[in-house]
């Protein structure tokens, strides 16, 4: 029975993450694009006051493209597919990593219910953790070729390299450490997907024993609930997301080819540094836009699957 709970949880993360994936790809990209230090920057002038002689200064400032500017500039020179480049690793990628995140989540809530108060926060968020560094520990290599994909830029007609050639070259001029950039940002992350599980689960519980206490509502669950927890995934994501996104443009500078980027705390000092700190929310709106229906996606496609081949999660 254990067994087949298991794979009931690895197939329907799977499932969710790959529906997800698809349907918000150009997202993806475009909020890539943003968090790169490559992306054009407009200059601008601007006028300071207070000189000695009280007159203005004219000094060039730059700023940085807005969402549908890099989606314009995309179109006009690389073409509508440069739109889903990546989503083949994404594809090959996030089935696995949703299937072992929530088959890692759902085994180690079991193990930490029998330590700490069940379902309580604290076994949410370890559960969670634990989860997004098994996930983030083995899947680091092929969301290091997919964030080199979208970072490529070619011009319409010029030959892109697939998922297999940029796994070549990564490979030829980093060698195996090369597909680990990024994966300290990755680990900062992981208190994201902490806090996006300790509000979805709190939303969820409150959601289950509201239903529990109404007297015409049965025990099963109906399209309703469902929507219910699209509701609770969506406003759990959006609210982690505010709150750990720098680590997302760190992780992306450290993943760029030949770039100064080294270390966590390095990019980090460096982005603060020449950039200022409004340079850790690039790619924000984007971001929020993919992530918030794509987790609203997966979990209640997860929900769903779970539900109906197998008993419902708690």
């Amino acid at each position: 029975m254990a067994q087949k709970d298991t794979f009931l949880h690895l197939f329907a993360g799977g499932c969710g993450g790959t529906v997800g994936a698809i349907m918000t790809c150009p997202l993806e990209v475009l909020k890539t694009r943003l968090q790169s230090s490559g992306i054009s920057l407009r200059p601008v002038f601007q006028v300071q006051l207070g000189t000695l002689s009280g007159t203005g200064v004219i000094r060039p400032g730059p700023v940085t493209p807005g969402l549908l500017q890099v989606l314009r500039s995309i179109l006009e020179k690389e073409g509508p597919k440069s739109l889903f480049r990546g989503l083949g690793p994404n594809l090959v990628g996030v089935a696995p990593s949703r299937a072992i995140y929530f088959a890692a989540y759902s085994k180690s809530k079991e193990t930490f219910n029998g330590i700490f108060v069940p379902n309580s926060g604290v076994v949410h968020m370890s559960s969670a953790g634990f989860a997004a560094f098994v996930t983030n520990s083995l899947m680091n290599p092929i969301w290091m070729v997919k964030t080199r994909m979208q970072l490529e830029k070619k011009a319409r007609g010029e030959k892109r390299m697939n998922a297999l050639q940029c796994a070549r070259y990564v490979y030829r001029t980093e060698g195996v450490r090369g597909f680990y950039r990024g994966l300290t940002a990755s680990y900062a992350g992981i208190s994201e997907t902490m806090i996006c599980f300790l509000i979805y689960e709190t939303l969820k519980k409150h959601m289950t024993e509201s239903r529990l206490t109404t007297p015409t509502s049965g025990t099963d669950k109906g399209a309703s609930d469902f929507l219910g927890l699209m509701v609770a995934a969506a406003f759990a994501k959006g609210c982690a997301s505010c709150i750990a996104y720098p680590h997302e443009v760190i992780r992306t500078r450290l993943r760029e080819e030949g770039s100064k980027y080294k270390y966590f705390f390095q990019t980090a000092r460096l982005v603060a540094v020449e950039e200022g700190y409004a340079a850790f929310y690039r790619g924000l709106i984007p971001q929020l836009i993919r992530q918030i229906p794509n987790t609203a996606i997966v979990l209640s496609t997860y929900e769903l699957i779970v539900y109906l081949l197998g008993e419902p999660s708690q």
